[in-house]
């Protein structure tokens, strides 16, 4: 039966640190965010914009290195694509960005939570355990961005506080799928080598 995330486990996710390097970046932006709430909203928002497009350029060259290896890398580059155009949207034009901030951000939560939540259950399928974290994290990822998406008027602050708890969410998540790859690009390297 072939599984949903990869097709051929010898190969599978040859560059699992992109997704090490995404996390750690989301994490690290995540606790920033925390540290300097009263920072100006305008750095804020112009520094989501670098973030979102950093994230962008890791994704695309994520997904296209993995094209054989995984069913939907569209998916991933589709995302990619999304967070490089956001980055761009959000880094060019820091009023609009400061309006609308919230919106991006949890809509782009949303999207990658959703695909958090269906790598869960693909790392189960090859029975890796722990899987349910990354479950977890990718719920959690969907509360914080509806809560977001449906209610952007909390005030700076506590977007600024919604904001930073999903990124850290996200990037936990994306340090932990990093190392589950890891796993099972080593695992296919002992077990299956040519």
């Amino acid at each position: 039966m072939e599984k949903q995330l990869f097709k051929n486990i010898k190969n599978a996710v040859k560059h699992w640190y992109l997704s090490l390097i995404v996390g750690v970046l989301f994490l690290l932006f995540g606790f920033w965010i925390l540290k300097t709430p009263l920072e100006s909203y305008v750095t804020l928002a112009l520094l989501f914009g670098v973030v979102f497009l950093v994230n962008g350029i890791f994704e695309i060259i994520f997904s296209i290195s993995n094209r054989k290896e995984i069913d939907n890398w569209g998916w991933i580059l589709a995302g990619g694509i999304i967070d490089l155009l956001f980055g761009i949207v959000l880094a060019s034009n820091v009023g609009l960005s400061m309006a609308v901030l919230p919106f991006y951000v949890g809509f782009m939560l949303l999207f990658r939570s959703v695909a958090a939540i269906g790598y869960a259950f693909d790392l189960k399928g090859f029975g890796i355990r722990d899987w349910y974290w990354l479950l977890l994290l990718g719920i959690l990822g969907l509360l914080f961005s509806f809560i977001m998406i449906w209610n952007p008027v909390f005030g700076g602050m506590t977007i600024i506080i919604w904001t930073a708890l999903a990124f850290i969410t996200y990037g936990i998540f994306r340090i932990i799928l990093a190392f589950k790859l890891r796993r099972l690009h080593t695992f296919s390297k002992k077990h299956f080598e040519d």
